[in-house]
């Protein structure tokens, strides 16, 4: 759920939103078109997780956010944040919701260049404030940091800054080319990259590492003799972002707010207009480009000898770095984020074996 495009009062020289200066307010009555089917999935299921985020959650306020809210029952609610509009009153409002948070922090002071304020300062002291006040407030919260430059040498003070945080995991984005920003990463230097990650996590394994998990898991079902299920045999997650205005976009939220001249919008349709239970439903006839997604992740699964763990190429990196086409296989994401991943994790797994 996008509850509004600004993200306020960072400007993230590496950010993919398009209307991230533009205070675009979700309206309570999107909010309820999206309750309504959520709360009947969220009756004797496992749980449903509805994520704020694709802006700054927190710069609507917390009476417009609790109004959001509202609707929902049996959920569990998160925040996804950059943690500088937090303070004593913000963290009253996420206990007493039982609100998870995420926080965007990209490690160390030197490796937050990339994160400043609107005038143009270096965001880090106002982050780590936010931080501070969840701290000190006992409120457990979990890390997305995105790497601009997966230096290997670094990796160790990359993990250990995390390690003294206090977050409960860490998930790792090495800067991808998608949206208005533009990235490119030497696949042996990633691979080096996640290798020393590897290393230094299981020197001091306090912080769980979504990345090194992932290689791990999918290691240990293969080494326990049991055939890791293929990506395609599985159903797919539509992972259904709704934007500010209501439309519903598909497995990449980095497209929303794009249009294609061949594609369109990328969007499946309003949930003003159609449920989104129907949009889900239907989303194979509705979203015009899903067919020539799924020609690309066939190519993929022909071609390529890590599909197994990957699963193909995100929509969004596949349209960004191949010129606007969903049909395309490796991209350098893959590249950096998937197989250089796999190869890192194994080669230190490997050398540690004994």
């Amino acid at each position: 759920m996008q509850p509004t495009t600004l993200c306020q009062p960072l400007d993230c020289s590496y950010c993919y939103l398009p209307f991230r200066n533009s205070r675009h307010l979700m309206p309570s009555v999107v909010a309820e078109a999206v309750a309504e089917p959520v709360n009947a999935w969220a009756q004797g299921g496992p749980q449903v997780e509805v994520v704020w985020h694709g802006g700054e959650p927190l710069s609507v306020g917390r009476e417009h956010l609790a109004t959001l809210m509202a609707p929902f029952q049996g959920v569990k609610h998160i925040v996804q944040t950059n943690a500088a509009l937090i303070d004593d009153a913000w963290c009253v409002f996420l206990l007493e919701k039982d609100i998870g948070v995420g926080v965007s922090i990209d490690g160390p002071h030197d490796m937050n260049a990339h994160r400043i304020t609107r005038a143009g300062h270096p965001a880090y002291r106002v982050i780590m404030r936010g931080v501070d006040r969840l701290r000190r407030h006992g409120i457990p919260f979990d890390v997305i940091a995105v790497v601009s430059t997966p230096d290997p040498a670094r990796a160790a003070d990359f993990y250990e800054f995390f390690a003294h945080l206090g977050c409960r995991s860490l998930g790792v984005n090495v800067e991808e080319q998608e949206g208005v920003n533009t990235a490119r990463h030497e696949a042996t230097r990633a691979a080096e990259f996640w290798e020393a990650l590897t290393a230094a996590w299981q020197a001091n394994p306090v912080v769980r590492v979504r990345e090194v998990s992932r290689v791990l898991d999918f290691a240990r079902t293969v080494l326990n003799g049991e055939s890791p299920p293929s990506p395609v045999g599985i159903a797919w997650d539509p992972l259904p972002t709704v934007t500010h205005d209501g439309n519903v976009v598909l497995i990449s939220p980095e497209l929303a707010g794009f249009h294609d001249a061949r594609l369109g919008d990328f969007t499946t349709g309003n949930v003003l207009h159609t449920g989104l239970e129907v949009l889900l439903a239907e989303a194979e006839e509705r979203t015009p480009w899903l067919a020539e997604f799924w020609r690309g992740i066939d190519a993929c699964k022909a071609t390529c000898s890590y599909f197994d763990f990957c699963g193909g190429a995100h929509p969004a990196n596949r349209y960004f770095e191949h010129g606007g086409r969903m049909d395309g296989t490796r991209t350098r994401y893959c590249t950096a984020s998937k197989i250089a991943l796999f190869e890192g994790v194994t080669r230190h797994a490997h050398a540690h074996s004994d």
